[in-house]
């Protein structure tokens, strides 16, 4: 009974957030298009090719939200076109990626408009079966919480200018249904916690704001565009609070640190290395990835939330 109710809270949180008008649901999705960091990508990489294998490299330790809804959540056989890139910011020229290869918003942009936009034959998708999911801000936020020369909430209104730019594009070639996640609760990550309690409330109050600046840029970008058919914000940190908050429940053993054995993945998703639990016990893989597990049950309340 008390699992159950756990659930009910879980999806019940999450849905209230998934908000706007709705008129492309989940079962008549053809078509998911997705923009993102490491917490989305999977290692696709257009540029050899629209059909190009999948590497399927995640840091999830296995599938992700991503994958999730392309297989165990899939009910209209969607065809998913992951666009994300491990390490991404907004644009790269606002906060600087951990290495230079790493495509930014801005470039996967780019990268749709070039592969995706003239709707080549292995992708005939259309503006009313097409759905457009963004989940960026993890790397901005975290990478500029500490920095003493700006104001952090006029910054997010920098990103979220920036991040407006790309939605034009999207917009100026055909995207009319849009998915947007806010940025979980990172502050309860072991990287952030092992900084101390000072930065774990000001990177709280800094993803606050920006997830409160998102959802503003949400409802702003579909009263300018008449046309939108779908605007949700899906808001993570329900879906992440609650597993936390009850991870016995959830049976995680271990939700403040993670195993060092296993933090560059495992050969299996159950994988033990003594002392250690197995893997599949732990919410975070790393110092600030979680596990498949904690993705399945995000996929499934984005299902969930995209359904009604």
């Amino acid at each position: 009974m008390f699992f159950s109710k756990i659930y009910r809270r879980l999806f019940c949180a999450s849905a209230v957030i998934s908000t706007c008008s709705a008129k492309l649901l989940w079962g008549d999705t053809k078509f998911l298009i997705t923009f993102g960091d490491s917490y989305t990508t999977d290692g696709f990489n257009i540029s050899a090719g629209v059909d190009s294998p999948v590497p399927g490299f995640v840091s999830s330790n296995g599938p992700n939200w991503v994958q999730q809804l392309g297989t165990t959540y899939n009910v209209a056989g969607t065809k998913i076109f992951n666009l994300a890139s491990g390490g991404a910011t907004i644009d790269a020229k606002l906060v600087t990626p951990f290495e230079p290869t790493v495509l930014s918003i801005v470039d996967q942009v780019a990268q749709f408009k070039s592969f995706l936009a003239p709707k080549p034959a292995a992708a005939p998708w259309s503006s009313n079966n097409t759905l457009f999911a963004v989940w960026i801000g993890i790397n901005d936020v975290g990478n500029s919480f500490g920095w003493t020369n700006i104001t952090q909430s006029a910054f997010n209104t920098v990103l979220m200018n920036r991040l407006e730019s790309q939605l034009e594009i999207l917009h100026q070639n055909g995207a009319r249904s849009f998915l947007f996640l806010t940025v979980p609760p990172t502050n309860r990550a072991p990287l952030i916690i092992q900084q101390g309690q000072t930065a774990v409330q000001k990177i709280k109050t800094d993803l606050a704001d920006y997830n409160a600046q998102l959802r503003g840029l949400a409802a702003k970008f579909q009263s300018k565009h008449r046309d939108i058919e779908t605007m949700t914000v899906f808001d993570t940190q329900p879906v992440f609070n609650t597993l936390l908050d009850n991870a016995k429940t959830f049976g995680f053993v271990n939700t403040t640190g993670f195993c060092d054995a296993y933090q560059n993945g495992t050969p299996s998703m159950t994988t033990q290395i003594s002392p250690c639990a197995p893997v599949d016990n732990y919410f975070w893989l790393n110092s600030l990835h979680p596990l498949f597990t904690v993705h399945n049950m995000l996929a499934l309340a984005i299902s969930s939330a995209l359904s009604s």
